[in-house]
C-alpha cells in the first residue's frame, strides 16, 4: 500500500484535485480553510494507493493547528510521495511552501493547477525548464476541468515506486549559506536519528522552531553554537532570522519565475471581481449589503419558499405514517408495540424530517454564496468590527459555519493560530443558531406568531449574534484580555457557483440530517416513549403524567418556572435537546400524543406567546448538542468545555428570564 500526501496552500484547488483523484465527494468551497482535518481516499484505478488530503497551509512552521497537522503527518507517518499542488496564477507565493517540502527530501511531484486560466489570460510556464530548475517533476493540470489528472497519477506512482527524491537545491549564498551549512553539519547525526533531512532541520532551527529543537535533543553547547551562527547571519544580512530565510527563498523563486514564467495579464475574472467589490466590500455599502443578502436568504428559507416545501413534505410524511398505521392495525399488532412504533418512533422521526426542506433551501443559498467567493469577502468585511470584540476576521468563518452546524464550526477553529482566539471563538460559536434548531423555531412561530414567522426567525438569529457580541466584550474585558492575531486570508475571484458543489453540499446536509434522524432521534424517541409509557415499577401507565419521564420532568421544572414554562413536558424536551436540538420537537410531539401537523395547536396548552418566545430564547442560547460538546472537548479540553456548558446555560437562563419578566411587565402596564 502506498500513501500519497496531497499538500498545498489554501484555496489552490486541493480538495477539487482530491475529488478527481479519488472520486470522493468532499465539499469544495471558494474560500480558504475548507479542509480542517486530513481526509483519506483510494486513488481511482489503483486500489493500493491512498491519497491523504491534508489541511491547506502556507509553510511548515508550526504556527497554526493545520500547519502542525500537516507537518506531524509528514514527519511521523509513512509518505511514499508528496503531491504538491500549486496555483499557476499565484505561482510565486505557492512555491514558498514547495521549497520547504523539497528540503524534506521525500519523493515528490508538483501539480501546477489552473493552467487553463493562466493560458486563457495570455500566460504560460515553460514546464520542462521550470522542472529542471526546481528539481521536481512538474505536471500541468486543471483540477476543475479534470485535465492532466491521468498524467499526474502516472507521474506520482512512478516517483513513489522509484523513491525518486527531489534534487538537492543549494540556492542560498553568503551569510545565509554559511549559517545553513554550518548548522546542517553540526546537527546531522541528530536529524538522521529522527529520519529527517539535515538541511530541513537546519532551516527550521534558524527560523526559531522550538518544537523541533526539543525533538532533536540538542545539547546546551550545540544550542549556543547555533544561536551564535544565527546572530552572525542576522548581523551580516541586516535581517532577523526568519526574514533572512524568507528572503533567500523568495530570491530563488523570483529568479526561477523570471526565466520560466510568462506572466498573464489581468484576467476577466479579476477585473469583474474588482468591480463587484466596489459595491459589496465598499466602505459604506459592505455591511448593509451583507445584512440585506443574509436577510433575503433567511426570508426565502423560512418564509414563502421554505415553508411551502416543508408543509407539503409534512403532509406527505403524515400520509405515509397513516398508511403504515392502518396496515399495522389490520395486522393486529400488539397495542404496546404499536404505540412504540407509531407514538414513539414515527412521531419522533417525522417531526424532524418534515423540516428537511427548510434546511436544504437554506444551504442551497449559503453554498451559492460560498462557491461564488462572497464568503471570503464577508470574513474580510467583518475583520474590523470583530477586532473591537477582541477577535480577527478569521474567526468569522467558524461563526458563519456555526449557522449550519456547531460541530464543523468548532473544528474549523483549528485554522486560528492563537489559542486565545481559538477558545474565544469556540465559546461564541454556539450562539450562532444552527439549523438543528430550525424545527423548534418553525413549530413555535407557526403556533404563536403565524403572521410574522420570517420576522421572528430573523429576530432570533439576530438575538444570538447580539448575545455573542455581548459575551465577546465580556470575555475580552475579563478572562481573555489581549490583542487578536493578524488577519491574512486568500481573496478568490468571484466565480459562478458549481452546480455539482452546490448539490454535494445540500446532499451532505441532507445525509447528516437523515443520519441524525435515524440514529440519535430514533434512539431518543424510543427512550422517551419508554420513559413516558411506564412508571418506576415498569407498569404501563394510562396517563403519561404518572410516568418515569413525568417524575424526572417535575424534578427539574422548578428551574424553568421563572422563565414562564413550568410544565414538566417543556423541561423534559429541553433536557432531551442535549442529545440533539431536533429532539426538542420530537419529544414534545411524543409527550403531547400528537402529530407534527397538530403540534402547533397543542402547544397552546403549555405556553402563552410570551412564555413561548422565552422558550425559544432559551433553546437559542443554551448549550449545544452532545456532538458539539464532544468536538469542543477535543479542541480545548474537558475543563474549558465544562465551563462552556455552564456559561451558555447560565446566559440562556438569564436572557430568557429578563425577557419574560420585562415583556410581562410591559403588557401588564399597557
Amino acid at each position: 500500500m502506498m500513501n500519497f500526501a496531497l499538500i498545498g496552500n489554501q484555496n489552490c484547488g486541493k480538495t477539487t484535485l482530491f475529488n478527481q483523484l479519488t472520486g470522493s465527494n468532499q465539499h469544495v468551497g471558494n474560500f480558504p480553510g475548507v479542509t480542517v482535518d486530513s481526509k483519506e481516499g483510494i486513488m481511482i484505478g489503483h486500489e493500493d494507493c491512498t491519497i491523504i488530503d491534508l489541511p491547506g497551509i502556507y509553510s511548515l512552521s508550526p504556527y497554526t493547528n493545520e500547519e502542525i497537522v500537516t507537518r506531524d503527518y509528514l514527519m511521523n507517518q509513512q509518505v511514499d510521495c508528496i503531491i504538491n499542488i500549486v496555483d499557476a496564477t499565484n505561482i510565486e507565493r505557492n512555491l514558498y511552501l514547495t521549497l520547504q517540502l523539497i528540503e524534506l527530501q521525500i519523493p515528490m511531484v508538483l501539480a501546477i493547477n489552473m493552467m487553463d486560466e493562466m493560458k486563457a489570460n495570455g500566460g504560460t510556464i515553460k514546464i520542462n525548464d521550470f522542472s529542471k530548475r526546481i528539481g521536481v517533476e512538474c505536471i500541468p493540470i486543471s483540477a476543475f476541468k479534470n485535465q492532466g489528472i491521468s498524467d499526474l497519477i502516472n507521474a506520482a506512482i512512478q516517483t513513489a515506486r522509484e523513491r525518486r527524491k527531489p534534487l538537492r537545491l543549494d540556492f542560498c549564498s553568503g551569510a545565509v549559506h554559511r549559517c545553513i551549512h554550518g548548522i546542517s553539519t553540526m546537527i546531522e547525526d541528530h536529524a538522521l536519528a529522527l529520519h529527517m533531512a539535515p538541511r530541513f532541520a537546519a532551516t527550521k532551527l534558524i527560523e526559531g522552531d522550538s518544537i523541533l529543537e526539543k525533538q532533536l535533543k540538542l545539547t546546551e553547547n550545540e544550542i549556543d553554537l547555533i544561536e551564535h551562527s544565527v546572530t552572525e547571519m542576522e548581523r551580516e544580512c541586516d535581517l532577523d532570522r526568519e526574514a533572512a530565510i524568507a528572503d533567500m527563498r523568495y530570491q530563488f523563486i523570483e529568479r526561477v519565475c523570471k526565466d520560466n514564467v510568462v506572466r498573464a495579464h489581468e484576467s476577466r475574472e479579476y477585473i469583474r471581481s474588482v468591480k463587484i467589490d466596489t459595491i459589496l466590500t465598499g466602505k459604506y455599502l459592505a455591511l448593509p449589503s451583507f445584512a440585506l443578502i443574509m436577510a433575503l436568504v433567511f426570508y426565502l428559507s423560512f418564509g414563502p419558499l421554505g415553508s411551502f416545501l416543508s408543509d407539503e413534505f409534512a403532509l406527505l410524511i403524515e400520509k405515509i405514517i397513516a398508511f403504515i398505521s392502518e396496515l399495522l392495525l389490520d395486522y393486529g399488532l400488539n397495542t404496546v408495540v404499536f404505540s412504540l412504533v407509531v407514538d414513539g418512533i414515527f412521531a419522533g422521526i417525522s417531526s424532524v424530517l418534515s423540516f428537511m426542506p427548510v434546511i436544504l433551501v437554506l444551504f442551497f443559498f449559503l453554498s451559492i454564496l460560498e462557491d461564488s467567493g462572497y464568503m471570503a469577502r464577508v470574513a474580510f468585511i467583518m475583520d474590523k468590527p470583530l477586532r473591537k470584540l477582541g477577535l480577527s476576521g478569521k474567526s468569522f468563518v467558524p461563526m458563519l459555519i456555526g449557522f449550519g452546524c456547531s460541530v464543523p464550526a468548532i473544528m474549523s477553529t483549528r485554522t486560528l493560530s492563537s489559542n486565545r482566539d481559538r477558545i474565544m471563538t469556540i465559546l461564541l460559536t454556539p450562539f450562532m443558531s444552527c439549523t438543528a434548531k430550525v424545527p423548534i423555531y418553525a413549530v413555535f412561530t407557526l403556533a404563536f406568531f403565524p403572521k410574522h414567522a420570517a420576522q421572528v426567525m430573523i429576530l432570533l438569529y439576530a438575538t444570538g449574534i447580539l448575545v455573542g457580541i455581548f459575551v465577546a466584550f465580556l470575555l475580552k474585558s475579563t478572562v481573555y484580555k489581549g490583542d487578536p492575531i493578524p488577519f491574512v486570508m486568500e481573496m478568490p475571484n468571484y466565480r459562478l457557483p458549481s452546480a455539482k458543489s452546490v448539490v454535494l453540499l445540500m446532499w451532505e446536509k441532507a445525509k447528516d440530517f437523515l443520519t441524525k434522524a435515524f440514529t440519535v432521534i430514533f434512539l431518543a424517541s424510543i427512550v422517551i416513549w419508554f420513559l413516558q409509557s411506564f412508571d418506576l415499577k415498569l407498569n404501563l401507565v394510562a396517563d403519561s403524567a404518572d410516568s418515569i419521564l413525568a417524575l424526572l420532568g417535575h424534578g427539574l421544572s422548578f428551574i424553568f418556572a421563572p422563565l414562564g414554562f413550568s410544565d414538566w413536558r417543556a423541561a423534559t424536551a429541553l433536557i432531551t435537546g442535549f442529545t440533539a436540538k431536533e429532539a426538542v420537537i420530537s419529544t414534545l410531539a411524543v409527550l403531547m400524543h400528537t402529530t407534527i401537523a397538530q403540534l402547533p395547536a397543542a402547544l397552546n396548552i403549555l405556553f402563552t406567546p410570551i412564555s413561548a418566545y422565552s422558550f425559544l430564547l432559551f433553546t437559542l442560547l443554551y448549550s449545544p448538542c452532545v456532538a458539539a460538546i464532544a468536538a469542543a472537548k477535543r479542541e480545548m479540553g474537558i475543563k474549558n468545555t465544562l465551563v462552556m456548558i455552564f456559561f451558555q446555560c447560565s446566559i440562556a437562563w438569564v436572557v430568557a428570564f429578563l425577557f419574560y419578566h420585562l415583556a410581562s411587565f410591559i403588557i401588564l402596564w399597557l
